[in-house]
This record gives C-alpha cells, structure tokens and sequence, in this order.
C-alpha cells in the first residue's frame, strides 16, 4: 500500500473526486457570485451592469455593514472561548473517569446532531420571559430582579444569547477531538512526569496541554471558519434584531438577496465574506506559526 501511495500519479487520483467537489460547490459559486456582484438584479427583472456600485456602497455607504461587521468579530471571538473551552474541559472531565463515560460522551454530543430548528426552539423557552424560562428561573434565586430579563429582545443581550446556543451546539464536536488527544497521549509520558513531581494543574499546564497544542490550534481554526459563516442558530433566534444589534454580515447578506431581493448587493456581501473568511483564516494560522516558533 505504501508503495502506490509514494507514487504522486496514485495520490492525484484520489484526491481529484474531492478536488471536484471543492471546485463545483465552493470555487465556482463564489465566482458566479463575484460577478453577479458587478450587477443591479432582483432575480426576476434582466440585470443590469453597474460596475462597482455594489461594491462601493458596501465599503462607503452603509453603515449597518460594518455594524454586522463588528458584531460578527463579537460572535467570533466569543465562540472560539466559548467552543474550544467548553470542549476541552468537558474533555479533561472524560479523561478522569471510568463508569458512565459513554453515557457523558453521548449526552454532552446530542446538541450536535439535533435539529438546529429545535435547537432554537428550546433556546427560545430557555430565555423565555413569559412563562420564566429555565435562565431567568436560576438567575431569580440569585436575585428576582433577574427573573425579567429580556435576552433575545435586549439589544445588550440578544448577540450574547445567540452566541451562547452557537457555542452550546458545536462544543461537542471539540469535546470528542480534544478526548481523542488526550487519550493518544503516551501512558509512559504521564508516569515520568508523575515521579518527577508532576501533579494535577502542573502535569496538564507543563505536560499535556504542549502535547495537544497543534490539536487546539485546529479547533480554533474550526471554529472560527464555522463562526463567520454562522446563519441558522442566530437567524432563528433573533433575525438580527432587535434593530441590529445581532445582525451578523450572513443573515444581513440573506435579507439584502432573499428579502430585499438585491442578487447584486447580496453577491458583493458574499463575495466579502468569502475573502473574510480565508484572510482570518491565513492571518490566524501565520500568528500561531509565529508563535510557536517563538516559544520554541
């Protein structure tokens, strides 16, 4: 097997039917997609050629934009601590015991592969005001004045509120690949820093969290990819509102195509989230390389 797979003909091969799917469902959308953008079109009427008037109200004329903009920056950042820290905990708790772990494993990965519509759903009776839902029956035997907070209809919550289901829903992905990790850590590595004098905070801290750093980097980077295109959970949840105080640039690119039925307009936003998108990516990934090579 290894002497065909050293043969870069045989490994083209293989790669091709995936390469094809990239290019068919990524590549040629997003250039489709880049020249609708030079277009005035509403799906229905002949487009019309407007050069790069699409463009230049994005970058000079609209406001709620680049509102969408610094809010997306918001869910992000706060999905990668949320996701990667929720994962690795839940993670680092697997690892410590025996019994019932598969039942752990089972309930902590459920949010992933349930619905997103009944996901919201139940986020939606969780920040419920009227009947008390689940977050303001806790938070009201700390004080009752919290028992009437309006977390989906509050401008300073509802970003935080969606982002938190986000993070809810994805964590168990990060939680099985950080499980994974720790577990393929050598038995042997454990026991010699154990009789060095290693224990608890300082054998994860010194020993196993350096062991799984390139792991963590990926999730992160995950994480991140997943966050900027992120639409059902935050659309479901609040459409962006109230106003648009958790307007993301996706389900602003949704309304301005589908809503507002500007194809041109939503094009050029697509467009914009697409170069987002691998731009933080590759920053991202020359930061941490950085790093690394910095500490080493």
């Amino acid at each position: 097997m290894n002497k065909y797979l050293s043969k870069k003909s045989i490994v083209s091969v293989f790669l091709l039917p995936s390469l094809l799917i990239y290019i068919c469902t990524v590549l040629i959308p997003l250039l489709w997609s880049l020249g609708y953008g030079f277009f005035s079109w509403t799906g229905i009427s002949p487009m019309e050629f407007n050069g790069i008037e699409n463009y230049t109200k994005l970058f000079f004329k609209d406001e709620v934009f680049w509102k969408t903009v610094w809010n997306t920056g918001k869910f992000t950042v706060l999905n990668v601590v949320i996701q990667v820290t929720f994962g690795l905990f839940t993670a680092i708790l697997l690892t410590k015991i025996t019994r019932g772990r598969g039942l752990f494993q089972t309930l902590y990965f459920t949010p992933v592969i349930l619905s997103t519509v009944a996901l919201a759903q139940i986020f939606t009776h969780i920040y419920s005001v009227s009947p008390v839902g689940l977050a303001n029956s806790l938070l009201g035997i700390i004080n009752d004045d919290f028992r009437n907070l309006e977390w989906l209809s509050n401008p300073n919550l509802s970003l935080l509120s969606v982002t938190v289901a986000e993070g809810f829903k994805n964590a168990g992905v990060y939680m099985i690949i950080f499980y994974a990790a720790l577990i393929a850590i050598p038995e042997e590595i454990i026991e010699a820093a154990k009789i060095d004098g290693a224990s608890g905070w300082q054998l994860f801290r010194y020993i196993k969290l350096p062991l799984i750093r390139d792991v963590m980097i990926t999730c992160m980077v995950l994480v991140l990819n997943g966050s900027l295109k992120a639409f059902d959970i935050p659309y479901l949840l609040t459409q962006g509102g109230p106003g648009t105080s958790s307007e993301l640039t996706i389900t602003y690119m949704y309304k301005a195509a589908f809503s507002d039925l500007s194809y041109g307009y939503g094009s050029a936003i697509a467009v914009f989230v697409a170069i987002e998108s691998i731009l933080f990516i590759v920053l991202f990934n020359k930061l941490t390389k950085l790093k690394k090579s910095g500490v080493n």
